[in-house]
């Protein structure tokens, strides 16, 4: 029942951590190491925790994709049928999905490359952490500056090479896509609905090889504490998407910042005491 018990409360961390600008991945490593939570198929179950996630994004944005889907569609295959209008509404759409695209592509690259490399202890995290602790201080910094609103060719290329940090533990994915996005000036909330899309694409085949993995896995796994960890993710990222939408702004990522330099001094901390 303890174990279970401890499922559920890393579900929720990562729903809410997968939101907010503070890496779900860098809290899962020290909550696990705070919890005694088995470790040794943490991979997997950060994939079925993001799977939790992903689901609960695609059912927040499920308008905004439908429509994306379909506008894309009419302008590849129905553009001699569209009025001018149309026509150029829907190319706007299907330009924003290539863009999401050519974003989504340097985060994959990087994964498949050293997702194998890639050091998860303590010490590592909690410096990835203070890192992400200080781009937010520095976006804050700035956040007086006049922002856009719509995403271009180059502000996709940016984020997306501001996201192929985000697969070391410890640099907050959402985190690293305001600061690239904020710094191509692209305004927060903007920001944000690109940020998450690109994660939907990005966990379309991150959660398949979760999917996967946990099949062949090895070693035993907690089934039990994995489904309810899957069910309290999506419960806690749609909660929090929610939130972040409706309250969260520039001048508030100075709190991120501040909490992400705290837990990542105490993720050190923890690593030479544990």
């Amino acid at each position: 029942m303890i174990d279970i018990i401890k499922y559920i409360i890393l579900g929720i961390i990562q729903g809410i951590s997968e939101i907010f600008p503070v890496s779900s991945s860098g809290h899962l490593t020290i909550f696990a190491n705070i919890l005694s939570v088995d470790t040794s198929n943490l991979t997997i179950f950060l994939m079925i925790t993001n799977a939790g996630s992903f689901l609960a994004l695609l059912f927040f944005f499920r308008k905004d994709i439908l429509s994306l889907i379909v506008s894309s569609w009419n302008f590849v295959f129905r553009r001699k049928k569209l009025s001018e209008d149309q026509y150029l509404s829907e190319k706007k759409e299907f330009h924003y999905v290539l863009k999401l695209l050519i974003a989504a592509v340097p985060i994959g690259i990087a994964g498949l490359l050293i997702k194998d490399y890639l050091p998860d202890n303590l010490f590592f995290v909690g410096t990835a952490l203070l890192v992400t602790g200080v781009l937010l201080s520095i976006v804050f910094y700035f956040r007086n500056q006049k922002f856009a609103n719509e995403v271009t060719w180059k502000n996709a290329m940016v984020i997306g090479l501001f996201q192929t940090l985000a697969v070391f533990p410890g640099i907050s994915r959402s985190g690293i896509t305001i600061v690239g996005g904020l710094s191509q000036k692209v305004n927060l909330k903007d920001a944000l609905r690109f940020s998450f899309l690109c994660y939907i694409i990005i966990s379309v085949p991150v959660t398949l090889l979760g999917v996967y993995d946990a099949l062949n896995a090895s070693e035993s796994i907690h089934i039990v504490g994995y489904s309810l960890a899957f069910v309290f993710s999506f419960i806690a990222t749609l909660v929090s998407v929610k939130f972040i939408y409706k309250y969260v702004q520039v001048k508030n990522l100075i709190y991120f910042a501040i909490y992400c330099l705290i837990i990542g001094s105490v993720a050190i901390g923890l690593h030479f005491f544990i």
